[in-house]
């Protein structure tokens, strides 16, 4: 009986490492479009390059030269089409390294962990707005971001540059303030700016009853690195969006914890 020879599968180390980092790729690529309409674009580019191939496959010159001219700029397309995703990417690449991982370690062995003790008294005044807000079922959205975009949010907003403080969030959102429409941004321990108008999700699976607060904080999370609280009007409920996905029904000690790590 012929043996099977396996000399062509001579995998190497670096080789495993390659498939391994690829894997990772892939996976990281699918949970920043998973329920997004990119999902859809990238279906379709799929089907684009298959039929591209059986077309070769078949010489039909005239339809093989047409796709072949639309997929040599299909480099900058993607860039074009995936621009949000890509910001996403970048950005939790950027959030997951080693540094931002272990930047209390590093505090501490550089002598600036004193910045960061006091990171529960300054969310304290948050927690006990949304304590409020939640009990009188005043509608709120505010946003939190660690470095604050000035072309980003400054167009569409009241500056306001203020320190944080319950009765001011409270007064923000009540409804009969010129203010309450739109998001309140939060960054630098600051109240940087209030009535903002944010962009709204695109994803078509949320659920029905979400309006237009729930789907500008996750649109924002979507496209930027910011997380959003979103107090629901109607029944008080808590929700929290971060990169697009959104937790909903928070008690004040998830919310409480959520922010510590995120904010």
């Amino acid at each position: 009986m012929k043996s099977l020879d396996f000399d062509f599968l001579n995998i190497t180390w670096i080789d495993a490492i390659d498939v391994a980092l690829v894997a990772i790729l892939i996976y990281y690529i699918y949970s920043l479009i998973r329920n997004t309409l990119a999902v859809n674009l990238v279906l379709g580019m799929v089907i684009i390059v298959l039929v591209y191939y059986i077309v070769k496959g078949l010489h039909m010159e005239l339809l093989e030269a047409i796709i072949d001219k639309f997929m040599s700029v299909g480099i900058l397309a993607l860039v074009i089409i995936f621009q949000p995703e890509i910001r996403r990417f970048l950005l939790h690449i950027g959030k997951s390294t080693f540094l931002q991982k272990n930047k209390a370690w590093w505090g501490y062995l550089f002598g600036n962990k004193s910045a960061e003790q006091d990171n529960l008294i300054r969310i304290k005044p948050i927690i006990d707005a949304c304590k409020s807000m939640k009990k009188s079922r005043t509608g709120a959205l505010m946003v939190f971001v660690k470095y604050y975009d000035d072309e980003y949010f400054t167009n569409s907003c009241e500056m306001i540059d203020s320190k944080i403080s319950k009765r001011l969030l409270e007064s923000i959102f009540q409804k009969h303030s010129p203010l309450h429409d739109g998001a309140v941004v939060i960054s630098e321990n600051k109240i940087k700016s209030a009535s903002c108008i944010l962009p709204l999700t695109d994803n078509d699976k949320l659920p029905a009853q979400f309006g237009l607060r729930h789907r500008a904080g996750i649109g924002v999370s979507e496209s930027t690195d910011a997380v959003a609280v979103i107090i629901s009007e109607e029944t008080g409920e808590i929700a929290y969006a971060k990169q697009g996905r959104v937790r909903m029904n928070v008690s004040f000690g998830e919310l409480e914890k959520l922010l510590n790590k995120d904010f």
